[in-house]
């Protein structure tokens, strides 16, 4: 599907702009009836078009207490995308994050039209438009509150799509959605795909702009759930920086205005594959609790101990590798599962994600999250233990 239709799914009418030279399959002020629920839709305008069909503006004519009054209308001539939206709209009937599919209904074009069916879903209708055009007008970053809390939003719908085995692939400002009170949803499944075990889709269909690099180098095969919480963390990125015109990239993360541990997180989303969030309800865990403290501990002896060093030194890190070394430790260039010792430094200025977000800073709290025992010396504690006799 092209991005520009998932664009138009709920866009304002005010910014909106309707494709030139293009054959509409509804002409407004065309009333049309759903089969379904036997309402009418009278079309308003177009709002746009892609590889999925149209997208209008409509109004709902007589009562319904189901149907809001104003909705989209999405129209295609292809059955595929309008079963899987229909089937997803079902599955998420009522999540308060999720776009709602109020109706779905086939309609049979006029002879002109060479009497095909076209496949419609009336979609609620968010005031705001997409992300993308939100920001845009805006030109605001968002608050690191306002932020944390609508990304784990978003992440509650995909957690549900992810404990079913289903990935969304298209979580672009295109397709999340800003609603009353500046209130996140996301929208358009046209690609979500159900995976039959945990080594994901093979990744043919994306959008460019937010795909990780790697997928669109072909570098890796297949798209897994850690791909859909890289778009995630690039979703957070354009928040925090108020822009989704460009994506996010690794060097930009320490530059963003917030809290350290928010760039941490979004460079952990963005960064290095294996060490991703490997899931929505991870990522959402991070941005709901604190971090624990990097405390420093005790330690007797560095004899047989793999250590690491992170951060500058008081002395050269080659004396103090030589040092370790002949107190008995075995050394790491970047702490790994059997890294059990990290020396640290005073901060570089130039981590990747503030003062206590370098890259080796990271992996420690990530595989001390997954149960590795890591302890943590200042060079005052290294010194002592490297020159005792």
């Amino acid at each position: 599907m092209s991005k520009h239709a998932s664009t138009a799914t709920t866009r304002s009418p005010t910014s909106a702009r309707a494709p030139r030279d293009l054959t509409q399959y509804l002409v407004p002020p065309q009333v049309i009836a759903s089969s379904e629920t036997r309402l009418r839709y009278r079309i308003e305008r177009l709002l746009g078009e892609g590889g999925f069909g149209q997208v209008y503006l409509a109004t709902r004519l007589g009562r319904s207490p189901e149907v809001p009054e104003v909705v989209c209308i999405k129209v295609s001539a292809r059955i595929d995308g309008w079963l899987r939206e229909a089937y997803f709209g079902q599955m998420l009937n009522g999540h308060p994050r999720a776009i709602r599919v109020l109706d779905m209904f086939p309609l049979t074009r006029p002879g002109g039209m060479d009497g095909r069916v076209l496949y419609c879903l009336a979609l609620e209708y968010a005031r705001h438009g997409d992300l993308s055009t939100f920001l845009s007008r805006s030109g605001k970053r968002w608050s690191e509150p306002s932020a944390r809390r609508e990304i784990a939003g978003i992440l509650e719908v995909l957690g549900k799509l992810h404990r079913g085995q289903t990935l969304h692939r298209d979580l672009t400002p295109l397709n999340v959605f800003v609603c009353d009170g500046r209130r996140l949803k996301l929208g358009d499944f046209g690609i979500a795909r159900q995976q039959s075990d945990q080594r994901g889709i093979t990744a043919r269909t994306m959008n460019a702009l937010t795909a990780p690099s790697d997928i669109l180098a072909r570098a890796v095969p297949k798209w897994q759930a850690r791909d859909d919480v890289y778009q995630v963390g690039q979703l957070l990125g354009m928040l925090i920086k108020g822009d989704a015109r460009e994506r996010i990239r690794t060097h930009e993360v320490r530059r963003l205005p917030c809290s350290d541990n928010l760039k941490e997180i979004v460079y952990r989303c963005i960064g290095e594959r294996r060490k991703r969030y490997e899931s929505a309800d991870e990522m959402i865990e991070a941005l709901r609790s604190p971090p624990a403290a990097l405390k420093v501990g005790l330690l007797r002896t560095l004899k047989g101990v793999h250590l690491a060093f992170t951060g500058i030194l008081s002395k050269r890190r080659s004396e103090a590798v030589r040092a370790a070394r002949r107190a008995g430790a075995i050394i790491h260039g970047m702490p790994s599962v059997r890294t059990a010792v990290v020396v640290r430094g005073r901060p570089n200025p130039l981590q990747a994600a503030g003062r206590d977000a370098g890259l080796k800073l990271m992996e420690i709290k990530r595989l001390r999250a997954k149960g590795h025992r890591i302890t943590l010396l200042n060079e005052t504690q290294f010194w002592r233990l490297a020159t005792r006799r």
